[in-house]
Parts: structure tokens; C-alpha cells; sequence
């Protein structure tokens, strides 16, 4: 395969000064429900078409609340990896980890990070950047207590990121904690919540000829947004 030859044309939509909130929450909670299919008729049909497609190839569409999340070490090295939005609210993208993971290492050693969505059926792109604190304890556990219990289980089991000697030894660590805890199962006091406060967020819109529609929110002094359109 010629990688340097696979290449699109965008033409799934538009985006206009006049089309954005002059809050970036609000305009991501706009995308956020047409990616999740709440939006016209005729755009669900077309995100229907576009899954069936996938479907018949074998292939499961992303998560709509899918990101990527990005932090860089002491030494400025930068890591990125997917991790699962779980709210969006007047303090920013709230997500939740294992807080002594690598990614929650590097969030200590430097609270700035950045987010990406990418909505491919829509043809859209949704950056982040801004600092990143923890949940309260209290918020933290009202989530774990909605998980799954198996996924409650696999907060106890799993040291994220550090080296386990087999998937049998994985295993058994979870039926470890699925004994210890019969019941309910409380919440890891090295597990909970982080959200990112945006200073900036751009939003990209696919056009043809890759003249792209971007448009950026920068936080000023006094707290209110200032809009921009971004070259392509």
C-alpha cells in the first residue's frame, strides 16, 4: 500500500462564524450531540449508512466520547493515548484514571495537557489545551459507584502501565479482588477523576480542496472567549 497516496475530499459540511456559540462548552456540546446521532433526520441516516458500512467491513465505529489525551514528562517528552470523556460541564472535559498511572505521573510533574475528538462520519475535529485537577474524592466515587462492577473489579486488579508477568497473573489479581470484595466494592484511593480547564479550544470543519473551516477560542484576562478563524 502507497500510504503517501490515500487521501479524502471533505464535503460532509460547513462552519461559519455565524453558525458557533460564543461559548466553546456550549458549541462542543452542539458537535458532541450531532457525533452521538441526536441531530437531524437526515444526518442520522447518513451516520446510520456510514456504521452499516463499517459493520459490513468488520469494523466498529469509535466511541463518540473517544479523545486523545496528551502530557509530556519532566524531560518534555510528550505521550498521548485514548481515554473516555465522562462529562463536560462550566469547569471543563472531566475523565477518570488510575492516579498512578503514567499519564497521572506526567499530569503532576506538568498539569498542561491537551484533548483531541475526532468525528470522522462527520468530518470533524475538536483540540483542546489547558491545565488539568483532580475531582474531589467525593465526585470520583459517585462515578466508580456507576461503573460496571467488573470494571470497578479492574480498578483494584490493574497497576496501570507497569509491567505484569502474564495474562493468567492479570486475571487472577481480578478473582483476588472479586473475593476481597463480595459486595460493594469502594473506591481505590489510587483511582478517581481529573478535569482540564480549556484556555484554548479550536474546532475544525473538513472542506473541500483541504480548504478546512477552522475556528479558535482563546481565553482572554477578563474570562470572556475571543473567536478567531484560523487558516487551513
Amino acid at each position: 500500500m502507497d500510504i503517501a497516496k490515500l487521501r479524502k475530499d471533505y464535503r460532509a459540511g460547513e462552519l461559519d462564524h455565524g453558525h458557533l456559540s460564543a461559548d466553546p462548552l456550549t458549541q462542543f456540546h452542539s458537535w458532541f450531540s450531532d457525533a452521538a446521532q441526536s441531530g437531524s433526520r437526515w444526518r442520522k441516516l447518513g451516520i446510520a449508512i456510514y456504521k452499516l458500512w463499517y459493520a459490513l467491513l468488520g469494523h466498529a465505529p469509535a466511541d463518540v466520547n473517544a479523545m486523545t489525551l496528551a502530557t509530556v514528562d519532566e524531560q518534555g517528552r510528550p505521550s498521548t493515548r485514548t481515554v473516555l470523556l465522562k462529562g463536560a460541564d462550566e469547569r471543563g472535559f472531566i475523565f477518570f484514571t488510575n492516579y498512578e498511572s503514567r499519564k497521572s505521573r506526567e499530569l503532576t510533574a506538568n498539569p498542561n495537557a491537551a484533548l483531541t475528538f475526532f468525528w470522522p462520519e462527520l468530518e470533524r475535529q475538536v483540540c483542546v489545551a489547558g491545565t488539568v485537577t483532580k475531582l474531589s474524592r467525593e465526585e470520583s466515587e459517585t462515578y466508580f459507584k456507576s461503573r460496571p462492577r467488573g470494571s470497578q473489579l479492574g480498578a483494584w486488579a490493574s497497576n496501570q502501565t507497569t509491567t505484569v508477568e502474564s495474562r493468567d497473573a492479570l486475571e487472577k489479581l481480578w478473582q483476588k479482588a472479586a473475593e476481597k470484595f463480595p459486595a460493594d466494592i469502594p473506591l481505590p484511593p489510587f483511582w478517581g477523576g481529573y478535569v482540564l480547564t480549556p484556555e484554548r479550544v479550536e474546532f475544525w470543519q473538513g472542506r473541500a480542496s483541504r480548504l478546512h473551516d477552522r475556528f479558535s477560542y482563546s481565553r482572554q484576562a477578563d474570562g470572556e472567549w475571543k473567536i478567531e478563524r484560523l487558516s487551513p
